[in-house]
C-alpha cells in the first residue's frame, strides 16, 4: 500500500509539469552524440570535470580489482544482451526524491535543498568514478552504480521518513541489473556503489549544520503590514531559518537580497494590491489555467519539482550520457538550492503580508479571496519567481536551442502567482531578478568547470 501511495504522489508531482512538458518535448530535437545546438560534441574527459565537494575526483579511494575480478571482467558476461538504450542512472533517483518531497515536505526550501544533495552527490560520485576509472581500467568502478550509490545515500540523509534498508536494497538491485545487462562486472558494480555511498556521506557531512526541521516559536512582527498567518490560520511561518542553510553558488544568503519592498500603504502599495484585487476579480480561463498549472502546492514535487520534471525530459530526449545528466541536475539544483535560501533570507529580513491579508486591512475589497490558497510564510520576494528565473537561466545555458522557450516559462511561472492572488507585482519581479542573478552564478561555473564544448 505504501508503494501504491507513492506512485499516487509522485504522479501528483508530475501532473504540474505536464503541459509545460509537452511543450519542451515537442520543441527538444533528440541529438544523440551531439551537443544541444547541433554541433557534434568535442572530446570530453569527466575524469578531469571539477567536483562540488571532494577536493579532487581521487579523495575517495577505490582498491583495484582483484586478479579474479579482472578476468571475469575480460571474459565478458554470459547469455545476456546489451539494451540497446538505458535509462539514465540518476533520473530514478530524482523520480524518487520527487515522491518523497510531496510525501514529507510542504517546505519549498526543504525541497529544493533535497534535490541538490541527491544531484551533487551522483554527479561528484560519476567524476570519482570516471577517476579511477583512467587508473584501474575496465570499467572499474561502475559509473552508473556510483550514481545510485550516491543518491540513494543522499536520500537516505535528506529524508530519514524513508525506509533506508528499502533505499540501500533498492540500489543494491540497480548495481545488480547492471551486471545481468552486461554493463559492469560484479567487483565493478560493488566498487562503484561503495565509492557513491562514501561519496554521500562527504557531500551530506557538508550540510550538516542546517537546521531543517525544528519548530520555530519566535516573535513575529506585529506592526502593520507586517505578514501574519491568513484570516482563520493559526499556522507558523514556514521556515523562517533557512536563511542559515548551506549555499552552493552565493557567497552567503543575502548575497542578492533585493530592497525592500513599497512602503505598506504608499501609492505604490495601494496600486499593486489594486492590481491584484482587479485581475484576481476579472481573470481569463487562460489565466486561471495558468495560476492552477503552475501552483506547485502540497502533495506535489513543490516549485523546485517542477523544473526538476522538466529537466527529467530534457535529459531523456537529448539521450544525455550519466555524465552529462548528473552535471545537468548537479548545476539546475544547486541553483534551486540557492534560490530558496536566498528567497528564504529576505522574505523573513522584510516580513512583508500577502494580498489577502492587506487587501482586508487597507480596506480594498470586502470579502475578496485569492484563487490559490495563501502560503504560509512571507509575500516579498516571490519564491516562485526566483526558483523559475534560477532555473530558466541555467537550462538556457545548457540548451540554448531552448533558451528562449524557458525564459517565457519562467515569467509565466511569476505571473502566476498575480493571477493566484498570493503576490504582488513587485514580489514577482524581485524574485525573477534574484532567480537570474543565482541562475548566471551557476552558468559562471559550468563555464569553468572542464567539461569540453
Amino acid at each position: 500500500m505504501r508503494d501504491l501511495e507513492r506512485r499516487r504522489l509522485v504522479l501528483r508531482a508530475g501532473v504540474a509539469a505536464a503541459t509545460l512538458l509537452a511543450v519542451v518535448a515537442a520543441a527538444t530535437t533528440t541529438l544523440a552524440g551531439r551537443e544541444p545546438d547541433g554541433r557534434a560534441q568535442q572530446p570530453d574527459d569527466p575524469s578531469r570535470w571539477r567536483t562540488w565537494v571532494l577536493a579532487s575526483p581521487s579523495e575517495v579511494r577505490v582498491p583495484p580489482p582483484g586478479r579474479a575480478a579482472v578476468r571475469a571482467a575480460a571474459a565478458g558476461p554470459s547469455g545476456t544482451a546489451r539494451p540497446r538504450a538505458p535509462e539514465d542512472p540518476l533520473s530514478p533517483w530524482i523520480r524518487r526524491a520527487l515522491g518523497s518531497v510531496a510525501h514529507h515536505t510542504k517546505n519549498p526550501p526543504a525541497a529544493s535543498r533535497a534535490y541538490a544533495l541527491v544531484s551533487i552527490a551522483a554527479c561528484d560520485a560519476a567524476v570519482a568514478a570516471a577517476h579511477w576509472q583512467t587508473v584501474h581500467g575496465g570499467g572499474h568502478p561502475s559509473v552508473r552504480t556510483a550514481i545510485a550509490g550516491a543518491a540513494s545515500r543522499a536520500l537516505k540523509a535528506v529524508f530519514p521518513e524513508e525506509p533506508g534498508a528499502r533505499l540501500d536494497a533498492d540500489a543494491r538491485a540497480a548495481a545488480d541489473a547492471e551486471v545481468a545487462a552486461g554493463r559492469a562486472a560484479p567487483a565493478a558494480a560493488s566498487a562503484g556503489l561503495e565509492l557513491g555511498r562514501r561519496v554521500a556521506a562527504r557531500v551530506v557531512r557538508r550540510v550538516r549544520g542546517d537546521r531543517v526541521d525544528p519548530l520555530w516559536d519566535g516573535p513575529r512582527p506585529r506592526d502593520r503590514g507586517s505578514w501574519a498567518p491568513p484570516p482563520g490560520s493559526v499556522a507558523r511561518p514556514v521556515a523562517p531559518l533557512a536563511a542559515r542553510w548551506h549555499t552552493w553558488l552565493l557567497p552567503s544568503p543575502s548575497a542578492v537580497r533585493p530592497p525592500a519592498p513599497p512602503r505598506y500603504g504608499s501609492p505604490e502599495y495601494l496600486a499593486a494590491a489594486a492590481e491584484v484585487v482587479r485581475v484576481g476579480r476579472s481573470l481569463t480561463p487562460e489565466q486561471t489555467r495558468i495560476a492552477r498549472f503552475w501552483a506547485g502546492g502540497e502533495n506535489t514535487g513543490l516549485p523546485p519539482g517542477i523544473w526538476n520534471q522538466v529537466a527529467l525530459e530534457v535529459v531523456r530526449d537529448r539521450r544525455l550520457s550519466p555524465f552529462r545528466s548528473a552535471r545537468t541536475f548537479a548545476l539546475l539544483n544547486a541553483a534551486l538550492a540557492d534560490a530558496g535560501v536566498a528567497t528564504w533570507d529576505a522574505k523573513y529580513a522584510y516580513w512583508s503580508a500577502r494580498p489577502v491579508n492587506a487587501v482586508a486591512d487597507l480596506g480594498l475589497a470586502q470579502g475578496w479571496q485569492p484563487l490559490l490558497p495563501t502560503p504560509t510564510f512571507p509575500s516579498y520576494p516571490s519564491g516562485h519567481s526566483a526558483y523559475s528565473a534560477a532555473a530558466a537561466t541555467v537550462l538556457a545555458h545548457l540548451f540554448p536551442d531552448q533558451a528562449d522557450l524557458f525564459a517565457a516559462k519562467a515569467e509565466e511561472a511569476a505571473q502566476s502567482r498575480l493571477y493566484g492572488g498570493i503576490h504582488f507585482r513587485f514580489d514577482n519581479d524581485a524574485g525573477l531578478r534574484m532567480g537570474r542573478a543565482i541562475g548566471r552564478r551557476a552558468v559562471a561555473r559550468a563555464r569553468a568547470d572542464g567539461t569540453a564544448g
